[in-house]
């Protein structure tokens, strides 16, 4: 079974066709294509008549139903293949009914599988760049992240610091010294020291992408076997939550792999598959599944988490969480018309007048007309201004997990007569913010926060992996709030992050276009679900409850 000879059967129907489109439409050279019509005119598929000569018509007749036979076939194989196997084909081209009555088969593979171990199969919908704590800046490769590594601190939603690698810690004004927690094991049994804390936090601290958060640092030391010492001799308010983000897990490089101390380690990370198993000697409580089973999934895939006690007749219910929020970013450090601020006046009236409309290109989407901080509202009115002179087009950055938001607002400022000019890029290429994807006047970004609110937005203005930090301009007010961090204490974030954005906004740097939420389902005998990092599930805390017979 063949997915280039489904292609075929979906695009050419009987007829007269040249080999070169043929060719160029199943991605083949020209040998490729005609060993191919060969094999499959031999194996009964179709008759084939080539034309004489380089780009004269040749003839094809179907003499099968090509994806009706197929789609009967996968269903069969689905029973006896692995999930692994079974998810390829999902991936080829299969028409919309097809595509539907195939995925839904294949939902009743995924869930909590009782083999000889507890494992939950999730679906994958987008790749896995990376595990790597110093390089994960997307939501997918964050929360993989967040699984298999510890901090020495962690900061919850309601911003208090608790204990994870440190048990405890005294803090001055020119220093924070950490305790750590004894006998803590890595993935591969050796055990953490301060050492490896140290040469962590040093490789985070001169990270290009994280220098400048952590400027205040001097100096990282180790006092005893088990105690290290941050220095800051000229105070720094945010030390301690500094330690709780992913980027400062604490890891061990070893034979070209980075190990971990989490609940889950990591078995294996392919382009269909990425495993994980529950580490047997956590230092906290052992995850109560012994696997977790992320399989490869078109990104339009409706998946949903059920057990293996759930029949056709039982209850569901869907799970609400945050999937982060939308902007439209001005890059106002481009000298293009794009740094005066009448024309970002004016685009941002044509942007809140039509906000509305956004919800057109995701259900999921909630125009948001109040504040990137989920909470608050910074009435903020948007008036009518006059139109500026644009002297030449604006160039808006498009990528694919921006695609339609992007079309969208090229489409509503090519409606008021905007010159615009629109670049793709590549979805990595965006994430590692390559300096040629930030050579543009305007894009769209989509965000979501780690836990904690008012840290994470400071960490968006701050991080290199952000586009708020190189696109933010030298303006007196803004460096002027961004500086007093530093000696704010935490607990009065709130009210700084607020005068920062109500400025970003002001300033038509920075323009709220929608929050958006996820739904998942889960089948009610699965139980403990709680959402934990960038929104996703902690998959450390499910289980499902047994359906026992009563005894009397």
């Amino acid at each position: 079974m063949n997915s280039k000879l489904l292609t075929l059967w979906r695009y050419y129907p009987s007829g007269n066709i040249r080999t070169e489109e043929i060719a160029e439409t199943l991605q083949l050279s020209a040998k490729q294509t005609t060993r191919y019509l060969k094999k499959w005119q031999d194996e009964g598929w179709i008759t084939f008549k080539s034309g004489r000569g380089r780009g004269n018509i040749s003839t094809i007749i179907w003499k099968k139903e090509v994806e009706e036979v197929f789609e009967e076939e996968v269903l069969l194989r689905m029973d006896g293949e692995t999930v692994e196997n079974s998810s390829k084909f999902l991936m080829y081209d299969w028409s919309t009914d097809s595509k539907m009555r195939l995925m839904n088969k294949f939902q009743t593979k995924l869930g909590f599988i009782q083999e000889s171990k507890d494992k939950l199969i999730v679906p994958k919908r987008y790749p896995i760049l990376t595990i790597h704590p110093l390089e994960a800046a997307e939501v997918v490769s964050a929360n993989l992240v967040a699984t298999i590594f510890n901090r020495l601190v962690a900061l919850t939603e309601e911003g208090e610091i608790i204990p994870e690698l440190a048990h405890s810690w005294d803090v001055s004004s020119t220093k924070l010294r950490l305790y750590l927690k004894k006998d803590i094991a890595f993935h591969d049994k050796s055990i953490l020291t301060p050492h490896d804390v140290k040469d962590c936090l040093d490789r985070l601290r001169n990270h290009k992408h994280y220098q400048e958060l952590w400027k205040p640092i001097e100096r990282i030391e180790i006092k005893g076997p088990l105690i290290v010492d941050l220095i800051h001799p000229n105070g720094c308010s945010y030390t301690l939550p500094l330690l709780s983000m992913l980027c400062a897990s604490i890891y061990r490089e070893s034979k070209d792999q980075v190990i971990g101390t989490g609940c889950f380690s990591l078995e294996e990370n392919r382009d269909h598959k990425t495993t994980l198993l529950a580490f047997k000697e956590y230092f906290q409580e052992r995850p109560l599944l012994d696997a977790v089973e992320f399989i490869k999934v078109p990104t339009d895939f409706k998946g949903a988490y059920h057990s293996h006690l759930e029949q056709t007749d039982s209850t569901s219910f869907q799970v609400e969480s945050d999937s982060g929020f939308g902007i439209v970013v001005m890059n106002v450090n481009r000298n293009t018309d794009i740094k005066r601020k009448e024309v970002r006046d004016y685009l941002h009236w044509i942007i809140a007048k039509e906000r509305d409309s956004i919800h057109t290109c995701n259900s999921r989407m909630i125009p948001n007309h109040k504040s990137m901080l989920v909470g608050h509202h910074q009435n903020i009115a948007i008036q009518e201004v006059p139109r500026p002179m644009f002297t030449e087009p604006l160039v808006v950055r498009g990528a694919s997990h921006t695609a339609d938001t992007t079309q969208w607002l090229v489409d509503i400022l090519t409606k008021e007569n905007i010159p615009i000019e629109l670049q793709w890029y590549s979805f990595a290429d965006t994430v590692n913010k390559e300096a040629k994807t930030l050579n543009v006047d305007l894009f769209i970004h989509g965000e979501i926060f780690e836990m904690n609110q008012d840290f994470s937005f400071f960490h968006f203005l701050k991080n290199g992996f952000s586009p708020l930090y190189h696109i933010l301009p030298d303006h007196d007010e803004l460096n002027r709030l961004l500086d007093s961090y530093l000696h704010t204490p935490f607990k009065s974030w709130s009210t700084l992050n607020r005068k920062v954005e109500k400025l970003l906004i002001e300033e038509s740097i920075v323009i709220p276009l929608y929050y958006q939420k996820r739904y998942v389902p889960f089948s009610s005998d699965i139980m403990n679900i709680t959402i934990k990092h960038f929104g996703y599930v902690d998959f450390s805390k499910l289980w499902v409850r047994p359906n026992i017979d009563e005894v009397e």
